[in-house]
Formats: C-alpha cells, structure tokens, sequence
C-alpha cells in the first residue's frame, strides 16, 4: 500500500466502518497520567489497515516502561487469528537485578498480559507471543557502569467481535495500559480513580 493510502490505514473516511469504529474506541479510552500514549506510524505490510499506538510510562524525568500497541484489521478476514482485528504488542521495562534473577520471570510477566485482560472481563483468542529477558554487562570505557537487564514482551491475540463486528478496543487499550503500569511497577488505579484520563492528541513538538 503506498504512502497516498497511509490515511486509511490510520481510520480516514474511506477506511472501513468497523475500522474506523475500532481507531474511534482507543481514542477515546480513559488512561492513567502517568502512561503518555500517542499516535505513531503504522506497519504497512502486515494488513491491509492499521493504527499504531507508543506509550511511556512517566514517573517525574524518569521512564519507567515503554510499548508499541498495533490494532490491525483486515476486512477479508485472517486464517491465523480467526477473526478480522489482530492486536499486537511490544512492551519493554528496566529490571531491578533481583527481579531479574528470578526463573519465573518469563511466566509471571505472560501472566501479567493475559491477567489484564482477564480483569476487564475481555474475550480474546489466538494468544501468542514471547518473553524475552536480556541483560547487559559493561567493559573498558564503560565499566563504570552498573549491570543491566530489561524484559521485553511481545504479543498479539484477536479481539472479540461485538456489535457491527468492532471489539472494544478502548477496553483492549486499557487493559495493554494496565500491563504497562504493572511493568513498571506501578500500583493498581482503583475502580473510578479520578487520576484517569482520556487518551491525549498526538503531541507536539515542543511537548515532553
């Protein structure tokens, strides 16, 4: 698809509706502050429309994590993910090096995925993905350095399909928000906590 079309893959007028329904619900979504979520170029090879999704997760001048969340829709339907939408995500985070030490870590950041989902009550199928853990150790002239390991998680399942066959893609967003958070080590927003808010225009430059 060339550049001429990249307005349809982001939910322009000639996408299709559930398409557009679908970009309509994450921009719409209720997040917390301390995860700044912006529009961000989409794949163009992986359907034939999408609408991707970077997120940081803040804690005053430091980043505590950071993701790509891809919602991908292909109107034809898609074999692999039986269905027509496809999430797909990438989340990284900085570990302490007990955490990192700990041989669980793999199962217990999966869990993390599929337990955000879970706790908003969402129906999704074909899950996949990988957890990676990765550690960096520095010589010569950064010995100084200390040690490092970071978690990388990379997944992708298929929404449930609702009315007019457009998932909830605002509860999707939210939930991927509510690993992030579990990430980095936030504790849990509460039911109608007041710090949440509604998912902010892409930011400019002058922005943070």
């Amino acid at each position: 698809m060339d550049d001429a079309n990249e307005g349809d893959r982001d939910g322009g007028r000639s996408a299709p509706l559930p398409f557009r329904s679908a970009v309509d619900g994450l921009r719409a979504a209720r997040l917390r502050p301390q995860i700044e979520v912006e529009a961000t170029p989409a794949p163009k090879r992986l359907a034939p429309f999408a609408h991707a999704l970077e997120a940081t997760v803040v804690d005053g001048e430091q980043d505590l994590a950071d993701g790509r969340l891809v919602l991908l829709h292909d109107p034809a339907g898609h074999d692999a993910w039986r269905g027509t939408f496809r999430l797909v995500t990438l989340v990284r985070a900085e570990l302490e090096p007990e955490m990192a030490a700990d041989p669980l870590l793999p199962e217990v950041c999966w869990s993390w995925l599929t337990g955000a989902l879970q706790a908003r009550g969402l129906t999704y199928g074909e899950p996949s993905g990988t957890v990676t853990r990765a550690s960096s150790h520095y010589f010569g002239g950064l010995a100084e350095r200390p040690a490092a390991s970071q978690i990388e998680i990379r997944a992708s399942w298929t929404p449930r399909e609702g009315l007019g066959g457009v998932p909830d893609t605002g509860a999707h967003l939210s939930s991927w928000c509510d690993l992030l958070a579990q990430v980095a080590g936030l504790p849990p927003a509460g039911p109608g906590d007041a710090s949440v808010v509604t998912l902010p225009q892409r930011r400019g430059p002058n922005s943070r």
